[in-house]
């Protein structure tokens, strides 16, 4: 049982300020965009295709967020597939190699000989989330959210990228990467060029 200890509030202060002394901050709720809902329709369509003798109402809706780093690369990957293109997420983490065994000993006890060893990855440091190709063309998109930033390794490898004639693009928010994608590959905001 915890107790809570009031401060005094000083006679004539403004009340206001202390309305919400030991309440939970709340979030800001979360609203799909135009895009995911488009995305979503596009799923939607998807699974129809794949299934179509399978009544439509038996087909579970897709559904997508972008308020996560996975989801926001999940989101880019599929939209990409659906309009033709060729995407997959792009791991550069090493792995850990378990080279412990366990033992029981004479008395009973359980032992443990030996250690973990971690290899790092053999990837290019600094290389983006998502490696796709659209219309031919090699974009590297790179997934940031809320304050993430880039590091100098990732600034290195966009030179490097843009360099080699690809494309690079950091995405925020599915609704920026929808926009970007349609100016950049599409004639009239529906049609890609490719």
């Amino acid at each position: 049982m915890s107790t809570k200890i009031e401060r005094p509030i000083p006679y004539g202060t403004d009340l206001r300020h202390y309305s919400n002394i030991g309440a939970k901050v709340r979030k800001k709720p979360y609203r799909k965009s135009e895009a995911l809902k488009i995305l979503e329709a596009m799923a939607n369509d998807e699974a129809r295709a794949k299934n179509p003798n399978t009544p439509v109402e038996w087909l579970a809706p897709r559904k997508y967020s972008d308020n996560t780093a996975n989801s926001l690369t999940r989101c880019v990957i599929d939209f990409i597939r659906f309009k033709g293109g060729q995407a997959e997420r792009i791991s550069n983490t090493g792995r850990v190699i378990d080279n412990r065994k366990s033992f029981t000993d004479v008395i009973g006890r359980t032992r443990t000989i030996g250690q973990t060893k971690y290899i790092p990855g053999t990837g290019t440091n600094g290389t983006a989330d998502i490696s796709a190709t659209i219309g031919g063309k090699s974009v590297k998109i790179e997934i940031k959210i809320g304050s993430d930033r880039q590091s100098e390794a990732q600034k290195q490898y966009q030179q490097d990228v843009e360099k080699a004639g690809g494309i690079y693009v950091i995405v925020k928010s599915f609704q920026e990467f929808f926009e970007w994608f349609n100016e950049k590959f599409t004639s009239d905001g529906k049609n890609p060029i490719f």
